[in-house]
């Protein structure tokens, strides 16, 4: 088993450096080639872009993950709304809709 760490080890840091450098250059190329003509932005310079880079992960996250669309988050939520009476769901689609600042009709508010 360590005879397989000893290899994958190294050529994960390699790989890392190495999308790293990519992606850095990537990122330059695009904003050096787009931005300065059509918004007159300044040039970035490799290091910048890098930054660049990691600011993206950082807000939008998941480069290369699961993400949403991966994750077991809608199968749950379709059971959960399968296992649920009429009742349930219209007062789920209620609070919802409260929570989401859409404007609820007179008509469907209960007087207490």
């Amino acid at each position: 088993m360590r005879k397989k760490w000893f290899f994958i080890a190294p050529a994960a840091i390699v790989g890392i450096v190495l999308f790293t450098f990519i992606g850095g250059e990537l990122v330059l190329q695009l904003w050096n080639w787009l931005l300065p003509t059509l918004f007159g932005w300044r040039q970035l310079t490799f290091w910048q872009a890098i930054g660049m880079l990691g600011l993206c992960r950082i807000l939008f996250g998941n480069i290369g993950g699961r993400g949403f669309r991966g994750s077991r988050f809608r199968g749950r939520m379709a059971e959960r709304w399968e296992s649920m009476t009429p009742e349930e769901r219209e007062k789920f689609r209620h609070g919802m809709r409260g929570r989401c600042g859409q404007a609820i009709p007179a008509t469907e508010t209960k007087a207490p």
